[in-house]
């Protein structure tokens, strides 16, 4: 390009934007990256990976030569249906109707270790996938199911041991060699202590267990997946893309660096690892993020000197963003999956999830379901993007992108390395604090509409769609599980079970043998997934994270902001009028560990000038009640994502009525259908906000409520 020729250009920029400067088109993205309005072939000149061909080194093209032409990625859809026959008869029809792989999607107290009769699990049995007790219960849900030829991947990481053992002897029963199965354990315990908080023991005997699986699976299971690294619920949790892609693989390397000190060589397990990325609404740097996810990992594996070129590459599942669906006209969540699917086949995912529109409501249901799946097909068969490898290379845009993440992303994992490593950085709280104040600063943007959610704060509907949404009914789910937990318990060897245990527990604290070994003797006793879990915990104990919140992060994005100012001034005068500022008490109730949202709260009212107080994760109803009283809040906020809220709130508004706290406000907020907001409502609870509610709006009700009592 010649330099007259640019400033032609430039001259009919400078006339179209009436003498503005071309640096007032740029945007500075929350990664802290510029993006320009203009990319030429002079911002490649230092871009090194440019001469790359798919399937070889540095594999920014993709892990595979011929890619999607000569096989396109794998359809997956994350599934369980509170039941394993209803989630088994799902799984059926989606095969037959193109799917290719099955994700299960388990529900909390099977992710948490509990069985469905234990008292803490009263309301999440059944409720965000399905209810996995036993082998029993695993033979159900692949009954029909050839695991033998099917790829099976299980998002499960708490509970990985006895789920991955249950697997293990139900397809030893369907007549399937371990050695032939083939999909992937999630596994990936580090990232759960930063965001999902799915976790059951400590740190260090967590890494303990990941390697165990991994030493077991590559001895084994040679066609299996040991461990999916997952950047997917940092980013649902707030991270940027960058935090994303360095936390995720900082959590690689540390895994990586457990199964060397099992005397595991790296060529005998590297080739099994495989990561799990979520795809967002920022179409172009969504897509230079994977291509980036690739040149960092291999040269990170650089580091441990593999001798084969698969142990270098990283091979990814992707999904969809479920923190991008909006419950507000919701049918542009369709769009928003489509747009989403599209980048992450651009980046070259080997396999992807599409989410359903309804998410931000509740379960999918067959219809929402149908649809996700649908959006795959029609990707594969009718767009033409398979037809070509990688049809994005060579972009000024998209190339010059990944190499600004791969510098950023390779700054804060070399940081991670002089803090001693991943382990000692969740351990420090510092990947968590820094994804919890990116969320809160992306709340406060949307909030304030500079980041605009079209039909949330820009372009609203004029009227409401009614949607269809899937209700479980968790107490008759339970007791179906409770009544199979019995006749197991009944009819198996009691004997043998309480040996197989002993002996597991015994792995557990001597660090002689393999505790997933271990753990398979005792399923195919039939010992329960709550009672391995508890054998452990016997030695390792249960861990419970400290409740930490942010403060400044809203004050500091809304300054002088005049409904912000107001929020503070209504906040002052209250406290004037009672002698004290409003408290509230925000808490997650059962076993749902997703608490974006109850932080987000917590930063922003505390920056509001509320008193705040937050519970610790997995509260009954009945500790929570009891923490109101303690702390002598105004009001108590639920946070809910997992469906539990018609099972728990009722426990919650009644517990508080027999200690005195009648006059205590009960608040809901986080996915609940509109449909289940007149049940909340006859219980007494004063208000109910949903997926989009601006933060701002909701403080002004509450304080509302407040001063009218």
């Amino acid at each position: 390009m010649s330099k007259d020729y640019l400033n032609k250009w430039k001259s009919l920029a400078s006339k179209e934007l009436k003498g503005k400067p071309l640096e007032s088109l740029n945007w500075v993205s929350p990664e802290d990256i510029t993006i320009k309005p203009l990319y030429t072939k002079r911002d490649l000149e230092n871009v090194s990976h440019l001469d790359e061909l798919p399937g070889l080194a540095y594999y920014s093209r993709g892990p595979r030569a011929t890619m999607y032409a000569g096989r396109p990625w794998t359809i997956r859809q994350y599934a369980g249906f509170s039941t394993a026959e209803e989630s088994n008869a799902f799984y059926k029809r989606n095969l037959e109707s193109g799917q290719k792989g099955i994700s299960v999607a388990f529900d909390l107290p099977t992710h948490r270790g509990y069985d469905s009769d234990h008292p803490r699990v009263l309301g999440d049995v059944g409720k965000a996938g399905v209810a996995i007790d036993s082998v029993e219960d695993m033979k159900i849900l692949f009954d029909g199911i050839p695991l033998d030829k099917m790829s099976v991947s299980m998002t499960m990481n708490g509970a990985v041991i006895p789920i991955m053992a249950n697997f293990v002897i139900a397809a030893e029963e369907q007549g399937v060699r371990k050695s032939k199965l083939t999909g992937t354990i999630q596994n990936d315990i580090l990232k759960e202590f930063m965001v999902r908080n799915t976790y059951i023991y400590p740190p260090e005997p967590s890494m303990r267990i990941v390697s165990d699986i991994i030493e077991y699976t590559s001895r084994e299971m040679p066609r299996f997946n040991s461990i999916s690294i997952s950047g997917y619920h940092m980013h649902e949790a707030g991270a940027t893309l960058v935090q994303e892609l360095a936390f995720t693989l900082a959590d690689g390397k540390e895994y990586v660096k457990a199964a060397l000190s099992k005397g595991l060589d790296i060529d005998a397990f590297a080739g099994r690892l495989s990561f799990f990325f979520a795809i967002g609404m920022n179409f172009f740097m969504e897509i230079a993020k994977l291509r980036a996810a690739r040149l960092l990992w291999a040269r990170i594996m650089a580091e441990f000197n593999p001798t084969k070129e698969s142990s270098s590459l990283l091979r990814v599942h992707c999904q969809t963003s479920g923190v991008s669906l909006q419950e507000e006209d919701p049918y542009n969540n369709i769009v928003r999956t489509s747009y989403e699917a599209l980048a992450g086949a651009l980046g070259g995912t080997q396999s992807l999830h599409t989410n359903a529109f309804d998410e931000a409501m509740g379960l999918p249901t067959e219809f929402s379901s149908r649809i996700a799946r649908n959006t795959q097909l029609i990707m594969q068969e009718e767009l033409g993007i398979t037809k070509v490898i990688d049809p994005l290379a060579g972009s000024y845009y998209v190339e010059t992108l990944t190499k600004q993440l791969v510098e950023k992303a390779w700054g804060i994992i070399q940081e991670i390395e002089d803090l001693g490593g991943m382990t000692e950085a969740v351990t420090s709280g510092l990947p968590k604090s820094r994804i919890e104040e990116s969320a809160a600063r992306k709340q406060a943007a949307i909030d304030q509409g500079k980041e605009v959610i079209v039909g949330v704060n820009k372009y609203k509907p004029y009227q409401k769609e009614d949607v269809e949404i899937l209700d479980v009914d968790n107490l008759t789910v339970r007791s179906n599980q409770i009544d199979r937990l019995k006749h197991i318990k009944a009819t198996r060897d009691h004997d043998l079970c309480i040996e197989k245990l002993s002996n597991l527990e015994n792995t557990c604290r001597t660090g002689d043998g393999n505790i997933l070994e271990q753990a398979i003797e005792a399923a195919k006793a039939r010992a329960t997934v709550g009672e391995i879990s508890s054998t452990m915990e016997k030695v390792f104990g249960r861990y419970r994270a400290d409740t930490k919140t942010l403060s400044g992060v809203y004050q500091s994005v809304y300054k002088d902001d005049e409904a912000f100012l107001k929020i503070q001034e209504k906040v002052r005068l209250f406290a004037d009028t009672e002698g004290r500022r409003p408290r509230i008490l925000v808490i997650k109730l059962g076993q749902d560990g997703h608490d974006r949202g109850a932080k987000v709260i917590a930063t922003a009212f505390a920056d509001m000038g509320f008193d705040v107080d937050v519970g610790p994760l997995f509260q009954t109803p009945e500790e929570a009640a009891q923490d109101a009283m303690d702390n002598d809040v105004h009001i108590v906020g639920v946070s809910s994502q997992a469906a539990g809220h018609k099972t728990l709130v009722p426990v919650l508004v009644e517990k508080l009525k027999s200690l005195g706290g009648e006059e205590t406000i009960v608040v809901c907020g986080g996915v609940i259908p509109k449909g289940d907001y007149p049940f909340l409502k006859n219980l007494g609870v004063k208000a109910v906000f949903g997926p989009g509610t601006n933060i701002l709006d909701a403080a002004d009700n509450l304080l509302n409520i407040l001063m009218q009592k």
